[in-house]
C-alpha cells in the first residue's frame, strides 16, 4: 500500500490538462484551489491500517486499502460503512474515493453477468485492471454522469449525440469515445478514470453503452475546474476564513475529446441490455456511500455544541433539545448505511452486493437529514456565522482590538476561538464545505426522484396488504 507520501509524489508525476478560471494550470498538486482536496484524499492513505480501513484482496491474499477491495461478505459493506463515517468525521468533506471503490465492485458483478449471457471476456479484463489498482494502490474516479442535453430525450435522440458519451469509432486495436462527465469529484486527486453509463439503454442508444478505464491524464482528457461558493478564500493565504483549514473536495467537468481506449481496458461496449443492471447496481452501492454524510454531521454537531458553549447558551433547554435531535438525526443516516449492509448478499460472481431497496432509503433519507442539521446549527449559532469580520481584520493593528473586544462570547473563550468555529459553521452549511455536504447529499448518486423510483420499483406492497387483510377479517 501506498503512504500518504507516495500517493502525492505519484499525482506530481501526472501530465493533466487543467483548466481554472479560463486559463490552462499546471503544478496542480500544490494549486491552492486544488491542495485541500489533495489533502483529504491522501487521509484515505494516511489511516490505512486495521480492519476497518483495510481489507485482504481475494485476487492475491495480500493487505490492501479497503477503497480497492471487492466486497466478499456482508462483514467487508459494514466496515465500508464505518470506514466511511471514520473519514467524513476525520477530514469534514468529502474524501472522494467511494464512487471508485463502488465503480469497481459494480464492474465485478455486472462484468460477470455479462460474459455469462454473451461469452465475451470482459471479467478477465477487469480483473486485470483490478489487479493492477490494488497492486499500485490507486485513486479511481468513477465517471458516471453525463450531460444529457434535454433531458426529455434519450441519448440518440439528441440533436447533439455528444451529450451523452459515445463509442465514435474502433478497430482491431481498441475504440475511440467522445462527450463528458459531469460532476467528476476528485478528477484531479485520480490514477485512473472508470466510465460507466448513467441510464438504461435501449438498441437505438447501443453506442451509449460503455464502461472503460483509461489513465487519468490519457491524450484527450480535458478537466474543466467547477466553482464552489466562498473558493477564491483559499487564494487569500492560510486563513481560517476557509472554515476547514485542512481539507476540501473538488468537482470538474471532464472532457473526452476523442479518446482512444484500448481493448483490455474495455468492460462493456454495445451491451445495452446491461447498462440499466449497471447503473442499478453502482446506485446502490453509492447510495450506501452516504454515510460518510453521518460524519461530516458529527463534526457539524461537535461545532454547533462548541459555539453554544461559546455564546454562553449550551445549559438553555431549547438548545439542548436541538442538540439531541442532531444526534438523532445524524445516527439515523449511519443506521440506514449499515442496515444495508447487514442485508448484503452475493451475486454470482461472489461479490457481496447491498439491500438494494434500504440502500435506496438510505439516500433518500440522506437528501433531507443534512439540511434539516444545517438549519439547527445557524439557529444555535446565530447571525454572526454570516456577518463575522476576516482573520486580516482581526489582524489589523488599528481595528483589530475592536474585532477582538466585540466578537467575544464568554469571557473565558478568546475571541479568535469563537469566530474559527464560526467560519468552521459557515463552511460545512454554506460555504466551499456546503458543496459536499447539502447539494451533494441531495443530488449524488442521484436525486430524491431516482431514489423513489427505485423504492417503488422494489418495495412489496403485497405482503402489507395481506397482513391489513388478515387482522380486520377480510378473506
Amino acid at each position: 500500500m501506498k503512504t500518504k507520501q507516495q500517493y502525492i509524489d505519484s499525482l506530481r508525476r501526472l501530465d493533466l490538462e487543467v483548466y481554472l478560471f479560463g486559463e490552462r494550470v499546471t503544478g496542480i498538486v500544490d494549486h491552492p484551489m486544488v491542495m485541500p482536496s489533495m489533502n483529504a484524499v491522501a487521509a484515505t492513505y494516511e489511516l490505512a491500517q486495521g480492519d476497518v480501513m483495510t481489507a485482504t484482496s481475494h485476487l492475491t491474499g495480500r493487505r490492501i486499502n479497503r477503497f480497492t477491495h471487492i466486497h466478499q461478505s456482508a462483514d467487508d459493506l459494514v466496515n465500508k460503512s464505518r470506514m466511511e463515517r471514520l473519514m467524513g468525521s476525520y477530514t469534514g468533506t468529502c474524501f472522494q474515493r467511494c464512487a471508485g471503490m463502488d465503480a469497481l465492485n459494480t464492474l465485478s458483478v455486472v462484468t460477470y453477468d455479462i460474459d455469462r449471457a454473451r461469452g465475451t471476456r470482459y471479467h478477465e479484463r477487469f480483473l486485470d485492471f483490478l489487479r493492477y489498482v490494488q497492486d499500485e494502490d490507486l485513486v479511481c474516479d468513477a465517471a458516471m454522469t453525463d450531460a444529457k442535453g434535454d433531458r426529455r430525450l434519450r441519448p440518440a435522440q439528441q440533436t447533439d449525440p455528444d451529450m451523452y458519451t459515445r463509442v465514435v469509432g474502433q478497430d482491431a486495436d481498441g475504440i475511440v469515445v467522445r462527450g463528458a462527465k459531469l460532476h467528476q469529484t476528485g478528477a484531479l486527486n485520480s490514477h485512473e478514470i472508470i466510465v460507466v453509463p448513467t441510464r438504461a439503454m435501449r438498441e437505438e442508444d447501443k453506442d451509449y453503452a460503455i464502461s472503460f478505464a483509461i489513465p487519468s491524464d490519457t491524450k484527450g482528457v480535458l478537466y474543466i475546474y467547477g466553482r464552489q461558493p466562498s473558493d477564491t478564500r483559499k487564494l487569500e493565504g492560510h486563513t481560517y476564513d476557509v472554515g476547514n483549514l485542512f481539507y476540501g473536495g473538488h468537482e470538474c467537468l471532464v472532457v473526452f475529446d476523442d479518446v482512444f481506449v484500448p481493448w483490455e481496458r474495455v468492460f462493456m461496449c454495445r451491451e445495452y441490455e446491461f447498462a440499466s443492471e449497471l447503473v442499478e447496481k453502482f446506485a446502490s452501492y453509492h447510495r450506501q456511500s452516504y454515510a460518510c454524510k453521518s460524519g461530516m454531521g458529527d463534526v457539524l454537531i461537535g461545532a454547533t455544541q462548541t459555539i453554544a458553549e461559546y455564546n454562553g447558551i449550551a445549559d438553555m433547554p431549547h438548545v439542548r433539545d436541538k442538540i439531541v435531535e442532531m444526534n438523532h438525526l445524524n445516527e439515523t443516516i449511519y443506521c440506514c448505511s449499515l442496515a444495508c449492509a447487514y442485508e448484503g448478499a452475493p451475486e454470482p460472481s461472489g461479490t457481496y452486493y447491498v439491500n438494494s431497496l434500504m440502500a435506496n432509503i438510505a439516500k433518500l433519507h440522506v437528501t433531507r437529514v443534512p439540511y434539516e442539521l444545517a438549519r439547527m446549527a445557524h439557529e444555535i449559532a446565530g447571525g454572526a456565522v454570516v456577518t463575522v469580520p476576516s482573520e486580516k481584520d482581526l489582524r489589523n493593528p488599528r481595528v483589530g482590538r475592536y474585532v477582538e473586544k466585540y466578537m467575544k462570547g464568554v469571557a473565558e473563550v478568546p475571541a479568535e476561538a469563537r469566530m474559527r468555529m464560526l467560519r468552521l459553521i459557515e463552511g460545512l452549511t454554506m460555504g466551499m464545505g456546503a458543496a459536499c455536504y447539502l447539494p451533494e447529499s441531495m443530488h449524488g448518486a442521484g436525486s430524491p426522484q431516482a431514489q423513489r423510483i427505485m423504492i417503488a420499483r422494489q418495495v412489496n406492497l403485497g405482503p402489507k396488504q395481506k397482513a391489513a387483510r388478515r387482522l380486520c377479517g377480510i378473506e
